[in-house]
This record gives C-alpha cells, structure tokens and sequence, in this order.
C-alpha cells in the first residue's frame, strides 16, 4: 500500500539515547506508510538493538539520514511541527495530532514537512521549538502524560495515515465519477421504456399514463447516471428482441 500523500512528510528524532526506541519508531512509521526518518545527532546509532526493535523496518532505519543539528535536518522542509509533552511558558499556536494531519496533507503534495520529536527525558529545547511553525501536544491522561517516543510517532502517523487514506478515496471517487444523465437522455429511455412495456403486454392502454407517470418518479429519484442508463437501455433491448423472436 501507498500514499503519494505521505512521501514529503519527515519524522525527525532529535538526539534519541536509546537506540532500540529508533527502532521502535521505524516500526510504527512502516506500520503507517510513512517512510522518510531523519535522526539528529542520535545518541547510538546504529545499533542491533535498533534493527531488532524495527521488527522488519530496517529497510527505514538503512535509509535514515543523519544530521548534527535540527536546523540542517530541517533545512529543505518548508513546514515544521514540533511534539512536545511539557507545558512551556513560552507560548506557541498548539495543534492535536488530528489538526496536524489535515494541515500536512493540505500541502504535502508540493511542501516539504518535518514532524519533530525530542529526546526521551527531555523533549525539545525552546532554542529547538523556535524551528518549528506549532507545537503538536497529544491529549492524553493529565495524572500520567507520558508516552514513550515510538508510542507518540505511532499516534501522530496514525492520525496521517486515516486522513491520508480519506483524501486519496475521495480523491480516486472524484477520479471515476460518471455524469449524470441528461434530461434529454431520461426522455428518450422513458419513450423506450413505455415501448418496450408496450411490446411485451405488459401496459394496458387506459393505466399507461398513470403507470408511465409513477416509474418517472421512481427513476427520477434515484438520479441516474450515464452507465447507468445504458444498462437499463440494454435490458430493454434484450427484451424487445426476446420478444420478437417469441
């Protein structure tokens, strides 16, 4: 499976000290379709650990790029959220994972964007959320707001992943769409569809109008389209030359 719509989109871990938990964010990023990780500086990197927690994700993990800083991690992506769980006395404009996804798929098609995630203990530094556009926090219990980093990547890919999945549905409905029939085109299969009733006795002269006129409703309610039409057209067809030849 995939999603054209997640290709831009980067999940970037900043200084990341355990290298099982790289591992463990590759894994809930393939779990998503999501395939662009860049690690900042990683603390041990690579590592077995990392490659046995990826859980056949490794493939993630050998395409990773490595970067000292944030600044040239994120360097091409033209939008930049960053996770935090702690409450900060600095003020950024805060969005839930699910805002998030809606403003990434908005513009990932031609934007570059980065989806930053902290260190273990610590989070990001102020210095590094001056970097990013919002600040992405995930509700969750307030008695007991930790999440570990592969469970937090997990939830924000999750959230990308259903809207992504949304957008290309509609997207492909869009695509295939058929038009609908004309006026034009529902008058001359009604004129069709009294003939044929006709030819095969079923329409008995006196109730032909009041009959005609109660099969319009029923097909005018359900908005025929042009595929549509001509199956009907072609049952039709059928039936007049079964009964022709009867």
């Amino acid at each position: 499976m995939e999603f054209p719509l997640l290709s831009n989109i980067k999940i970037v871990l900043v200084e990341t000290s355990h290298p099982g938990n790289i591992g463990g964010v590759a894994r809930a990023m393939k779990n998503m379709c999501m395939n662009q990780l860049r690690l900042v500086n990683p603390k041990i990197f690579p590592h077995a650990e990392a490659t046995s927690r990826a859980s056949g994700a490794d493939d993630l993990l050998a395409r990773a790029g490595i970067y000292p800083t944030l600044q040239e991690a994120i360097a091409d992506c033209q939008l930049v959220i960053g996770a935090s769980a702690r409450s900060r006395t600095i003020s950024w404009p805060e969005i839930s994972p699910r805002e998030s996804a809606a403003k990434c798929l908005a513009q990932s098609a031609e934007t570059n964007i980065a989806l930053v995630f902290g260190r273990e203990n610590s989070g990001l530094t102020n210095q590094e959320l001056d970097l990013c556009q919002y600040l992405l926090k995930i509700p969750c219990n307030s008695e007991y707001s930790s999440l570990n980093l592969a469970a937090a990547v997990q939830v924000v890919c999750y959230e990308l992943f259903i809207s992504a999945g949304e957008k290309q549905q509609n997207s492909q409905t869009d695509k295939d769409e058929t038009p609908l029939a004309s006026a034009e085109q529902m008058e001359s299969f009604y004129q069709h569809l009294q003939q044929t009733l006709a030819d095969i006795g079923f329409l008995q002269p006196e109730k032909t109008q009041s009959l005609m006129r109660k099969l319009r409703r029923i097909y005018n309610r359900t908005l025929l389209d042009t595929k549509e039409l001509d199956i009907l057209r072609g049952i039709l067809r059928f039936s007049q030359n079964h009964n022709q030849d009867n």
